[in-house]
C-alpha cells in the first residue's frame, strides 16, 4: 500500500516551519527522519494533505553542555546520541538506550523530535526521557512552552505538543556524581520493540536509594513513572522489602493483552526487572536471589 496524495514544503527555517503549521494546523505533519511517519503514511493510517520537511534545519541539531543543563536538539540522530561524548559523560542512560532502538539502519536516519513526537509507549526514548526528569521545548508562532517529559506523553501516539508547535529542543539536567543508571528490556529479537522494558535514573548515597525514578515502557499508553519506587527511597532495601515492592508494582501496572504478550507476563517480565535493577544499582546479588525470576 502507498499513501494518499500530499503536497510537500521544505521550510527553510524554524520560523518558516512553524508559518506553514500555522496556516494548514492539523492537515500538515512534520518529516525529520521519516522512520515512523512514511510507513504510518504508507499504510494510510494517517493522510495529511502537507509535508513539512524539517530534515535540513542546522538550527535544529546539536547537543552542547551550557551550566547545569545539557541541551539536544530535536533533529539530532538516534547515531549522533550514540556517538555523543557530551551524552555519554552526563546522560549516559541514554547511550545505553538507544542501543536498543531499532537497527543500525533506523538509527542512521531516526531522530531525537521524531521518536518523541511520535510517542510510541514501546519506545525506549520517551521513557528515557522521563526517567531523566528532561524538559522538552516546544515553539509556536510567537510563544515557547517548556514541558516536564512526565507530562509531554498524554496517550497512545499522543503528546501535549499542538497540530501548530514544533519540538526543537530536549534539556538534560547533568549527571550528579552519585547518580546511576539501569536499562533493560525484554524483546522477541534485539531491536524489535519491547514487551517490556525499564529505565532508571537514581541516587544513591550511604548504599541506600535518596531517589529512584523508576519508568517502564510497553505497558501501558505512555511511559509508565512508578509510584512504587518510594517504596524503596530512604530505606534499608532487603529481599523482602523488594518482594513487597515487586507485589506493589504488579498492582500498580494496567498492561493490556496483544498478540506479544498477555497482561500477566507483562506485570510478571516488570517484575523481574525491578529486582534486576534494585540488585544492579545497590551492587547486591542476594537481592535477586529471593525476586521473580
Amino acid at each position: 500500500m502507498k499513501a494518499s496524495a500530499f503536497s510537500y514544503t521544505r521550510a527553510t527555517s524554524v520560523v518558516n516551519a512553524l508559518e506553514l503549521l500555522g496556516a494548514h494546523g492539523d492537515k500538515a505533519k512534520v518529516l525529520s527522519g521519516g522512520q515512523s511517519l512514511m510507513p504510518a503514511m504508507n499504510l494510510r493510517l494517517i493522510s495529511p494533505e502537507l509535508i513539512v520537511d524539517i530534515g535540513e534545519l542546522a538550527e535544529l541539531r546539536g547537543i552542547a553542555v551550557s551550566g547545569e543543563v545539557l541541551t539536544i536538539g530535536a533533529l539530532a540522530r538516534h547515531v549522533d546520541l550514540q556517538r555523543s561524548p557530551e551524552v555519554a559523560a552526563h546522560a549516559p542512560l541514554l547511550t545505553e538506550a538507544i542501543a536498543h532502538v531499532a537497527h543500525p539502519a533506523i538509527r542512521n536516519r531516526g531522530t531525537l523530535g521524531g521518536s518523541l513526537a511520535h510517542a510510541d509507549p514501546a519506545s525506549e526514548l520517551p521513557a528515557c526521557m522521563v526517567a531523566l526528569n528532561a524538559i522538552i521545548v516546544v515553539r509556536g508562532q510567537g510563544s515557547e512552552r517548556r514541558i516536564a517529559a512526565e507530562d509531554f506523553f498524554t496517550g497512545i501516539y499522543e503528546t501535549a505538543l499542538s497540530p501548530r508547535e514544533l519540538l526543537v529542543a530536549v534539556e538534560l539536567p547533568l549527571r550528579r556524581k552519585d547518580s546511576a543508571h539501569f536499562f533493560r528490556e525484554f524483546a522477541r529479537r534485539h531491536g524489535d520493540y519491547a514487551i517490556v522494558g525499564l529505565a532508571a535514573q537514581a541516587i544513591i548515597e550511604r548504599d541506600a536509594f535518596a531517589d529512584l525514578r523508576l519508568v517502564f515502557f510497553a505497558v501501558g499508553d505512555r511511559p509508565v513513572l512508578a509510584k512504587t519506587a518510594k517504596r524503596l527511597i530512604n530505606v534499608a532495601v532487603s529481599p523482602k522489602v523488594l518482594l513487597d515492592a515487586s507485589r506493589a508494582l504488579a498492582e500498580e501496572l494496567a498492561p493490556l493483552d496483544d498478540q506479544q504478550a498477555s497482561a500477566s507476563m507483562r506485570r510478571h517480565l516488570a517484575k523481574v526487572l525491578l529486582v534486576r535493577c534494585a540488585s544492579a544499582l545497590l551492587g547486591r546479588r542476594d537481592l535477586n536471589a529471593g525476586g521473580p525470576v
